[in-house]
């Protein structure tokens, strides 16, 4: 089964969106629980396959997804400013990404 040219490059936009909005909500996720939940002494956990950054991962990753179903459907009637949007996108991202490292580790 091959994609229309149009088809795939929606596909394309979608998984760029799904991936630079993910990347936003992470670091969005981790100030706002940094200053929702008081930190705790890394010397009282106890290591567990729960840990929050995983359980943070796997939410953005689920927002993620969902941005991207929505630049797909955006892209269908608006594929150039799709593009335009995810470039500035980008850039907000990283921009958001540096500072959550620097400020919230």
């Amino acid at each position: 089964m091959t994609l229309a040219p149009r088809t795939r490059a929606r596909v394309l936009l979608a998984f760029q969106g799904a991936c630079v909005s993910a990347v936003a909500f992470y670091a969005m996720l981790r100030v706002v629980q940094a200053l929702l939940f008081e930190s705790s002494n890394s010397v009282r956990i106890v290591p567990s396959p729960h840990t929050g950054y995983f359980w943070r991962a796997w939410t953005v990753a689920y927002a993620g997804v969902m941005a991207g179903f929505a630049v797909f459907a955006a892209a269908k009637r608006y594929e150039a400013e799709v593009c335009r949007a995810l470039v500035w996108a980008l850039y907000v991202a990283s921009t958001l990404l540096v500072l959550q490292g620097l400020f919230v580790p």
